[in-house]
């Protein structure tokens, strides 16, 4: 099966790094960026947090969730966050199994080697719970920038 624009989200509840569980379905009525990434304290991925971050003022004035998701543990999530000093939370999808219904979650190559791992995907959820607009393999220099020109 795979997602398109006009699909309704794969609902998911999710703990963040200070334990709350994030529900989908909790956040009707809002737009959510719901964004993938690999690992906490990469390079690509502190580049695309940090891009989250230095719009964040913008996106909540347009009333725009964001949440970030990978499968590491609230441990490097609240490091992340700390270092990088994030407002929004990260969620954690231990064994990738959100990662895998929103099709971001599977066999990656790198220098050689096969891993199971997360791809740099990004979707946008409107308010009504389906999917907006879908980002697949995202280069993460300036991506959310480019979202909110998509979105405004």
């Amino acid at each position: 099966m795979s997602l398109n624009i006009g699909d309704r989200a794969p609902d998911f509840a999710l703990p963040d790094t200070d334990g709350n569980t994030v529900k989908l379905s909790d956040l009707k009525g809002k737009r959510v960026v719901l964004y993938f990434y690999p690992r906490d304290n990469t390079p690509g991925c502190t580049k695309e947090a940090c891009g989250f971050r230095d719009a964040y003022e913008q996106y909540q004035s347009q009333e725009i969730i964001v949440l970030g998701v990978s499968t590491d543990d609230a441990k490097s999530h609240q490091k992340f966050v700390k270092k990088f000093n994030l407002p929004f939370p990260l969620l954690i999808d231990e064994g990738g199994k959100v990662s895998e219904q929103y099709e971001s979650y599977g066999l990656k190559k790198f220098m050689g080697k096969e891993y199971l791992g997360i791809t740099r995907n990004t979707f946008v959820i409107s308010s009504d719970g389906t999917i907006e607009k879908i980002y697949r393999k995202v280069k993460p220099d300036l991506h959310a920038t480019q979202i909110l020109t998509d979105l405004i």
